[in-house]
């Protein structure tokens, strides 16, 4: 029995954001099967860790990065900082001997994600990409409808992620030195989500539309797989759009309800024979299942998660750099 094995994991928090709101507020839904508690929070400045800290219960507010890091009691640092930095400060993470949960985008680039998956692999550290919809009730649902074969070979997926965001170059999602733009904010859902459907693609093509401010306000996405599977996906900041995914096979299709990639209902509709819904009650936004994961594989000795592995974590990025490359982004 490891020391983890009787007391709750501890998280620390790097960022004080509305992502990591969300993730504190709704760590404190998970039962005592998985114990987990965000025992500290860390700041660019200490009256905002403060404020953070004073908000969600948060026992201590470290005025910097580097004081969240230094600190003995956390085991798990959540990096919910602004996209350029996962990176930096995933690597001092590593170095602290602290394990990882990274947000989404894993980092800027395929290079940086490398580099952070070798660190961590080097050193001995769990680390995993904080894409949280992976481990949301519905989206396990989904996986084993297609173990079970109903749907047959799949043919395409279909998903979009469409928000409309007020024009103000200020906010991160418009900031070119904040990472901002549809693809790496939204499309690294639908991205994520086609490989989980297919796999890594074979062939990747790209259109972008530029925003005001130089990122990109409207992606569109194909992606061709080796077994001629194709999927389909696109994201903008300029307009609320379905938020719908479908996953359709030679045997039935799957569609997932609006919004996809929070806990929701999907049907499944074979080719013969009746249609029947999935549906079952959800508390909270469903960011715990992701700190879930992390406690189990931490508690069963593993460095990474097998239902979203760090290769693959690595090859989605390769796939947003080409999707980049083509777009002139």
């Amino acid at each position: 029995m490891t020391d983890l094995d009787s007391r709750p994991v501890r998280f620390g928090v790097v960022g004080t954001g509305g992502i990591a709101a969300t993730f504190t507020d709704d760590l404190a839904l998970l039962g005592p099967d998985t114990p987990a508690e965000v025992v500290a929070v860390g700041s660019r400045t200490q009256e905002s860790a403060d404020a953070f800290a004073a908000a969600h219960g948060v026992a201590r507010a470290h005025g910097s990065y580097d004081a969240l890091l230094a600190d003995p009691d956390v085991d798990v640092v959540y990096v919910a900082t602004p996209h350029p930095w996962h990176h930096p400060v995933a690597l001092d993470a590593v170095r602290a001997g602290k394990h990882l949960l990274i947000e989404k985008p894993f980092t800027m680039t395929g290079d940086e994600a490398q580099e952070v998956v070798d660190a961590a692999r080097d050193a001995g550290v769990f680390c995993m990409e904080a894409m949280w919809a992976r481990w949301n009730p519905h989206v396990v649902a989904v996986r084993e409808v297609l173990e079970s074969g109903v749907l047959g070979d799949v043919v395409s997926v279909v998903a979009d992620h469409a928000q409309w965001f007020e024009h103000d170059a200020s906010h991160r999602v418009f900031a070119p030195e904040l990472g901002g733009g549809a693809l790496l904010d939204l499309g690294v859902y639908v991205v994520s989500f086609a490989s989980m459907v297919l796999g890594t693609p074979t062939r990747v093509t790209a259109r972008a539309t530029p925003a005001f401010t130089g990122v990109d306000a409207q992606t569109s996405i194909l992606l061709e797989h080796e077994s001629g599977a194709h999927a389909v996906l696109s994201t903008t900041l300029l307009a609320k759009g379905s938020n719908r995914a479908a996953i359709v096979g030679t045997e039935g299709r799957l569609e997932i309800d609006e919004v996809w990639y929070a806990p929701t209902s999907f049907t499944v509709t074979p080719r013969e024979g009746e249609a029947w819904t999935w549906d079952e009650p959800h508390e909270g936004h469903g960011l715990r299942h992701e700190a879930a994961e992390v406690v189990r594989c931490l508690r069963a000795g593993l460095l990474e998660s097998p239902v979203l592995p760090l290769d693959e974590t690595v090859a989605i990025m390769r796939t947003l750099d080409e999707v980049r490359a083509q777009s002139d982004l």
